[in-house]
């Protein structure tokens, strides 16, 4: 059974960023393929929750989506749903990391 996607709004924003970032990088191609490849692990993720590298000091699942993003999420297995917390550029600092997943 399919787990339900919810997006939260600091994921929302930060995937945003991401697309923002590689549009002025790079082009709207590599968007498009960046975002198409975000679907297809969101996907895969809603058929299989824990696929994601999982952080019992935080409690909350990470799953490297490309060299340079990383999404984070967790899982409300009670209620078939998984949160989108956060999609992190990797070269960032990261104690700002630390901070947004509190």
């Amino acid at each position: 059974m399919k787990y339900y996607i919810h997006w939260l709004t600091l994921a929302e924003l930060t995937f945003l960023d991401e697309i923002d970032f590689i549009l002025r990088k790079w082009n709207t191609n590599e968007v498009e393929k960046f975002t198409i490849l975000v679907y297809s692990f969101i996907d895969a993720l809603s058929q299989n929750p824990t696929i994601g590298k999982y952080s019992p000091k935080r409690k909350i699942y990470s799953l490297v989506i490309s060299k340079q993003t990383t999404l984070y999420y967790n899982v409300l297995k009670d209620k078939k749903q998984i949160n989108l917390v956060l999609f992190w550029n990797n070269k960032q600092n990261p104690s700002l990391l630390k901070k947004l997943l509190r």
